[in-house]
């Protein structure tokens, strides 16, 4: 039986951990090969060791400019080429307005949003025409959480790259998605106090979790919604899934209303999956949803196509 990702070539930023070495780890078990990412040697090669065969650890900071030419440098000499790249690494603080720092402020810039941007540019020339770029974003996007708001602010910038790269990508037809969850279970948020994730939960509304339609505006009239349920261990997702004819990239937020601890990074990579199989894209949604449980729009690009 033929592998989803068969032959395909991935990069994935960050993937020593958490939502990184998950999707590493679904990427190749459905038959890709993968060049992951990290800043520590130790951490790397467990994580090499994880994932087991068609892996490629390669040591380095996405901020840096070096880091990023020995990934690629890499990738060429063992590969020469890349159907797909998750811009994953990422970091976030909790530091309240007053309180910012230059310092605070440039480390979440540096690797969030210029360590974003010039992995997948220096990706170009190696990213075969009709490839997929997916970035990692936040609902602290827009979500408003207190004491959040540098890394919300770098996480906003990411979600704007996905609109201005469609339209800048579209000639190559290189896709570009950004998926935006809400708390994952991953080790970097069991890292954090119980007063850092009391404060990101504080910003989703439990009240609608058992009302979908609560959640879902009614005037989308246009977007063809298609719920889709799955569940892992006790947890159950439900996500809204948009078919359109019309070529363009798109921007997906995963649910920000799944309980904290029990959506896991696995999960997560499986919608990641979906999104490189996807055939085509959504047209543009004129409406501008503003639901709290998922929002689906499609890039303004669609309306040129």
């Amino acid at each position: 039986m033929t592998k989803k990702l068969e032959g395909k070539i991935a990069v994935v930023t960050g993937g020593t951990e958490g939502i990184g070495l998950a999707t590493a780890k679904l990427f190749v078990d459905e038959g890709a090969y993968v060049f992951i990412t990290g800043r520590r040697h130790k951490e790397l090669d467990e994580a090499v060791k994880a994932i087991g065969t068609n892996v490629s650890g390669v040591q380095g900071d996405v901020s840096k400019s070096a880091g990023l030419d020995r990934l690629y440098e890499t990738i060429s000499g063992v590969k020469g080429r890349l159907d797909i790249v998750f811009a994953n690494a990422g970091v976030g603080e909790f530091v309240p307005f007053g309180a910012v720092t230059e310092e605070h402020f440039d480390k979440l810039f540096n690797i969030n949003v210029r360590g974003t941007l010039f992995t997948v540019q220096r990706a170009l020339p190696r990213l075969k025409d009709g490839g997929s770029i997916i970035l990692n974003g936040s609902v602290a996007s827009v979500k408003g959480t207190a004491a959040f708001g540098v890394y919300a602010a770098s996480k906003a910038a990411i979600r704007s790259f996905v609109r201005t790269w469609t339209t800048d990508l579209k000639d190559r037809h290189i896709r570009s998605n950004v998926v935006s969850p809400g708390p994952i279970n991953t080790p970097l948020v069991s890292r954090q106090s119980a007063d850092a994730i009391g404060r990101t939960v504080s910003t989703i509304r439990w009240d609608a979790w058992e009302n979908l339609t609560k959640l879902l505006r009614q005037r989308c009239s246009s977007l063809r919604m298609t719920p889709v349920s799955s569940r892992l261990s006790n947890f159950s997702l439900t996500a809204v899934e948009l078919k359109s004819s019309r070529k363009s990239g798109r921007l997906r937020s995963l649910p920000d209303k799944v309980r904290t601890t029990n959506m896991h990074a696995t999960e997560l990579a499986q919608k990641l999956l979906s999104l490189i199989l996807a055939e085509g894209a959504e047209r543009q949604c004129s409406c501008r949803c503003r639901n709290s449980f998922v929002r689906l729009r499609a890039s303004a690009a669609a309306a040129a196509l």
